[in-house]
């Protein structure tokens, strides 16, 4: 027997108007009454009468997350999230994943959805700025990631650009000075991810007045741990190794900082790793990562709001992001590896902290 919206209401203790209210995403409902009515639903399994609904609103009442896997921690937030702000604004979130691949992509720009789907955020890997541009106007869609969007596009994503530059400074500020890069696409054909972070290491380098050494840029297929592994290796058989190593997820930090443990390299002290995406378990690695945590909240309620709201405006937007730092660059007591360089002020402040440090960077 389905369940109904007076079911809810009673498992709430609330009004059947309340809960309607909750899932059609009406403003005017205390958080902690919307929170009660979202906890029923859930106990319950409640589902909403889509037909019904389109038939009174033009609407489907469905958005959905196309990512190139669910697996990456960095995804299964931004689905968690996706979800949860979905049924708060009186939709339901569905997820798929592309495997990365161009076929799948381009399926997602053909309209390859259901007419009950309202919208779609969508995280590209392998298409080109101007195979996004020949997406098809059926249904609203607004880009997730750092990629320049093609015009007419809306999309909401983290500088890349100034959080990679922010964690390049940082590794300067502690005294590094042969400082690689984990992370470039070997199949970039556009401006995407890699890119952009490498760019913001190349600016802080130059500014501190630091040469790059190409043999210290380190492609992958793929951002996960065994990728991360495989080019720590490959650097510590450099002649001349990296003092620093800037990875440009999570994962492969990981992956490298188990591959200096499996040469014997100690962590911070001979070579310091920072990542970037903020995933929760690096808190808890050895040593614990220093790592750039975007507001996840904030990028996807920026995101879910200009698909309901309207996204065919091109609107860019940048959401916030920090610093966090820890014992992979910093070590136990990061007094110690303050280098020769002049050390800006916001710098002295990062290093005269202990482990969990944030450096706030401005959307």
């Amino acid at each position: 027997m389905a369940v109904t919206l007076r079911d809810v209401a009673l498992q709430a203790g609330v009004s059947v108007r309340t809960v309607s209210n909750v899932v059609n995403g009406k403003p005017h409902v205390r958080p902690v009454t919307r929170a009660r009515v979202l906890d029923a639903i859930t106990a319950l399994g409640y589902r909403p009468n889509l037909s019904a609904r389109q038939l009174k609103y033009g609407r489907g009442g469905f958005l959905a997350l196309v990512v190139p896997e669910l697996e990456a921690p960095y995804f299964a937030e931004l689905a968690a999230l996706f979800t949860q702000v979905c049924v708060e604004r009186g939709y339901l979130g569905l997820l798929e994943s592309t495997g990365g691949t161009r076929e799948h992509e381009q399926l997602v720009l053909r309209g390859a959805q259901t007419h009950m789907i309202d919208g779609i955020l969508f995280s590209p890997l392998s298409l080109s700025g101007s195979e996004l541009a020949e997406r098809s106007p059926s249904q609203p869609m607004v880009l997730l990631g750092e990629r320049e969007p093609p015009s007419g596009w809306s999309r909401v994503a983290v500088d890349s650009v100034a959080a990679s530059r922010a964690v390049t400074e940082h590794l300067i500020a502690t005294g590094r000075r042969r400082i690689a890069v984990i992370g470039h696409y070997e199949h970039d054909h556009s401006i995407g991810t890699g890119l952009l972070r490498f760019r913001g290491v190349i600016e802080a380098l130059d500014a501190a007045g630091l040469a790059f050494d190409r043999q210290l840029l380190l492609g992958v297929r793929k951002y996960d741990q065994e990728s991360g592994r495989r080019a720590m290796l490959t650097l510590l058989e450099r002649a001349e190794r990296p003092d620093a190593v800037v990875c440009f997820n999570d994962l492969m930090a990981l992956g490298a900082i188990r591959a200096c443990y499996e040469a014997g390299v100690a962590v911070p002290d001979e070579i310091a790793i920072a990542g970037f995406d903020g995933n929760r378990q690096t808190a808890f690695s050895t040593p614990s990562l220093t790592t750039i945590t975007p507001d996840m909240e904030a990028l996807v309620r920026s995101a879910v709001g200009l698909l309901i709201d309207g996204c065919d405006d091109g609107v860019q937007v940048d959401v916030p992001w920090s610093l966090t730092i820890r014992e992979s660059t910093a070590g136990r007591s990061s007094g110690s590896l303050v280098g020769a360089l002049p050390v800006r002020e916001r710098d002295r402040l990062e290093l005269a902290e202990v482990n969990g440090a944030e450096h706030v960077g401005e959307p």
